[in-house]
């Protein structure tokens, strides 16, 4: 596994990664940006990447609506994904996260139909670039959150993948141990985003680490279905700001640091190891 955490994709941005000793950067190409610009920047990016010795780990584009009130794709949608996919096989970022959003005239059944065919055209397509595609499970112009949807659209769609984010799963009242037990092998990207709750209500999006989350059975979850994709540090809080929030990542760093196995970790095959 890789640590790393959301930022932008600015020289200045990645030089910060690299200082604070992560290893990856994720961006969020997000609906108020233009996938056009974003890709014309790809080499750049690239560029930076390599310079400061930091992965992009994912790249996703929350809060767009793909598909129209009739159940139709949206052309201007599906270009600005695949413009994001193509700037992530220039910059060798190996996972798209996106999302499928519900169409209310339509039945669940119909809307899953549309979702397959939606995530079918975008891994196709991903194939060719060497891209994998997620679908986030953020109800932000998406409807593919839980398993529910995941049952019948990752089954018709073998190689779509879950970015996976605990603190959505608890905002539903679910159980997010109980997603990961059964889900976690179809993970392909991991959020570190802390939450705490008060009389079952949200209180904070705190720095992971500083919550209710039990972080060490995530991990134990994670390690025992052969995860091994990027753990990127969400900072979401408007009461973790400023100092306060630098140092919030900082201890969200030094939190997580102690569970990631070292990839060039030796053993001596102890034979009186239980």
């Amino acid at each position: 596994m890789k640590l790393g955490i959301i930022n932008g994709w600015s020289e200045g941005c990645i030089k910060y990664v690299s200082e604070k000793g992560l290893d990856a950067v994720e961006f969020c190409v997000n609906d108020r940006y233009d996938s056009a610009e974003f890709l014309a920047q790809a080499e750049a990016i690239k560029g930076y990447s390599e310079k400061y010795n930091v992965s992009v780990g994912s790249i996703g584009r929350w809060g767009m609506t793909r598909i129209d009130e009739n159940g139709k794709v949206i052309p201007e949608a599906l270009q600005h994904d695949k413009n994001i996919i193509t700037a992530a096989s220039i910059i060798g970022c190996p996972i798209y996260n996106c999302g499928v959003n519900y169409t209310e005239s339509l039945s669940f059944f119909e809307n899953c139909q549309i979702a397959i065919d939606y995530f079918k055209t975008l891994v196709e397509f991903g194939k060719e670039k060497g891209v994998k595609i997620a679908t986030y499970n953020c109800d932000w112009e998406n409807f593919v959150i839980q398993p529910k949807a995941w049952e019948p659209i990752l089954s018709a769609v073998p190689e779509l993948g879950i970015k996976y984010d605990p603190t959505h799963c608890m905002s539903r009242d679910g159980d997010y141990l109980v997603e990961m037990r059964d889900w976690a092998h179809r993970f392909y990207h991991f959020h570190l985003k802390g939450r705490v709750e008060i009389e079952n209500d949200s209180y904070d999006d705190a720095p992971a680490g500083l919550d209710m989350i039990k972080w060490p059975a995530v991990m134990d979850i994670l390690y025992t279905k052969d995860y091994d994709g990027m753990l990127s540090i969400e900072p979401h809080s408007h009461y973790w700001e400023g100092k306060k929030g630098q140092w919030g990542i900082d201890f969200t760093i030094n939190y997580f640091k102690p569970f990631i196995m070292p990839e060039n970790y030796e053993f001596d095959d102890n034979p009186y190891m239980p």
